[in-house]
């Protein structure tokens, strides 16, 4: 009898820890909990880069984006270093393809990695995410990843989005959700811990990505003013992708 109830306690408590590990994060969006990218900061990201998570994040992406088949000119908003960018470019090498960042150094080190002879369709540009720099209905299609969480106005940036997307361009934004399981919040803590760079660590880049992230019942409120069709928030363990069309015929 001893055993059974040895037993009994150690499946209710897995159970009880199972239930808790896998139930969503409730936490109010923090942007600040993030530090400002200094020099060094901007190198780690470089660098991690290349990493294996990243290279799966630029997988996920790019499976996502070859369901849509997108024409014409791409714009990447908040493209960083410049490495998925560079993946599209080099998998639709038909397409012009624009990165766009707010950062002049990352965008320095983008310029001299993927240069403008090897990738011919491929360019970068400085620019708001809030103040796009492309005329209205210019554009066919936008791309967003990680850079979601750093939009201190997300409902202005995606006013901006359709402004520029000609009538039956498209958008899809990928970012971490902020309601993911609590057991996706400590992997990410452990890894920052364990694994990240010690610049990244100084400004707390995973952790405070993950608090400054929105959820996706968030986004639906900030985005459902805008006229939009088939607009879609796909939710994925500890991250989103959100898409829509602009209403009209490319």
């Amino acid at each position: 009898m001893l055993w059974i109830g040895i037993i009994a306690f150690l499946l209710v408590g897995l159970t009880v820890i199972a239930i808790f590990v896998s139930s969503p994060m409730k936490i109010p969006r923090e942007a600040d909990r993030e530090g400002v990218e200094d020099a060094a900061a901007l190198q780690a990201y470089y660098r991690a880069s290349r990493w294996p998570v990243f290279t799966f994040e630029r997988y996920l992406i790019l499976k996502a984006l070859n369901q849509i088949k997108p024409i014409g000119q791409i714009i990447d908003v908040g493209c960083g270093p410049g490495f998925l960018t560079a993946q599209i470019s080099r998998e639709l090498p038909e397409v012009k393809v624009i990165g766009l960042d707010i950062n002049e150094a990352t965008l320095k080190n983008a310029k001299r990695t993927w240069l403008p002879d090897v990738h011919p369709k491929l360019e970068f540009l400085i620019g708001d995410a809030q103040q796009l720099p492309f005329l209205d209905n210019s554009v066919d299609f936008v791309i967003s990843s990680l850079s979601l969480h750093h939009w201190a106005d997300a409902h202005a940036v995606f006013q901006e989005i359709s402004r520029i997307l000609k009538p039956g361009g498209k958008f899809l934004i990928f970012d971490l959700r902020r309601d993911s399981p609590t057991y996706f919040y400590y992997a990410l803590k452990i890894g920052q811990a364990a694994l990240a760079p010690k610049a990244i660590r100084k400004i707390n880049g995973a952790v405070g990505s993950f608090w400054a992230a929105y959820t996706p019942s968030e986004i639906m409120k900030t985005i459902q003013k805008i006229p939009l069709e088939n607009l879609r928030i796909e939710s994925r363990v500890g991250w989103m992708f959100i898409s829509a069309r602009k209403p009209g015929n490319l």
